[in-house]
């Protein structure tokens, strides 16, 4: 249990963040009045955006693969319905939610596009969806050595199924069939120790980590992320 109270510090912290929490109150908010309609957060991890949903009156469900994360929702926001589940067969009837989210989860996908379809499938006419999580490969990271962060964020990219579906999420939801989409970016800006952890996701590269270690403890690291937010509907 070690590694997973590790893991939900981890998130935890990060959902935490002054960015993080406006990013999934404007994606509440683009997926239009939901109070006492049913909405879906796929990919949900430990449960907070279900949680957050119910508190503004809509009847949320939150569906994971990991049945670990699923237990820890379950205790965390007894108010939820949560499920394990699969992102491309989701466990609802055809047209059975008004509204459909997925945060930071399509970039992890062989197929999103399958995924989307299957946000169409579960939707009511009307129902809106949600897709909200960065474009990879659109880090920037300041660092005396651009061509090896150039080269270090391309490798992360490269490492992921998806990296850069979050430039794609318009066309995705065109492609299943929805409409009227909208397309916001925001930037989240890290400057403190939440920088230094992020670049260390990207790389184990020392060297290169020692300058970004250095830039931290004299107040110089930054990182921006851009995040896509993308919604339509069914």
């Amino acid at each position: 249990m070690g590694g997973m109270s590790s893991l939900l510090a981890v998130l935890d912290a990060a959902e935490g963040e002054p960015t993080a929490v406006e990013l999934r109150a404007r994606s509440y908010e683009l997926l239009g009045d939901l109070i006492g309609r049913t909405v879906v957060d796929v990919g949900c991890g430990s449960g907070r955006a279900v949680g957050e949903l119910a508190a503004r009156g809509a009847r949320a469900v939150g569906v994971d693969l990991d049945p670990a994360m699923i237990d820890v929702a379950r205790r965390r926001w007894p108010a939820g319905g949560f499920h394990v589940g699969d992102v491309y067969r989701l466990p609802l009837e055809t047209g059975s939610v008004s509204g459909y989210r997925a945060d930071k989860v399509l970039h992890m996908l062989d197929e999103p596009a399958r995924a989307v379809a299957e946000a169409r499938r579960v939707l009511v006419p009307g129902g809106r969806a949600v897709l909200l999580g960065q474009d990879w490969d659109l880090i920037a990271i300041d660092s005396d050595q651009p061509a090896a962060t150039r080269r270090l964020v391309h490798a992360k990219a490269d490492s992921l199924p998806s990296p850069r579906v979050a430039r794609r999420y318009r066309n995705l939801l065109l492609d299943a069939g929805f409409t009227d989409p909208v397309v916001e970016v925001r930037t989240a800006v890290f400057t403190d120790d939440t920088a230094l952890a992020l670049v260390r996701r990207i790389t184990e590269e020392e060297g290169w980590l020692a300058e970004q270690a250095e830039r931290a403890r004299t107040h110089r690291i930054f990182v921006a992320v851009p995040i896509f937010l993308a919604a339509a509907r069914a």
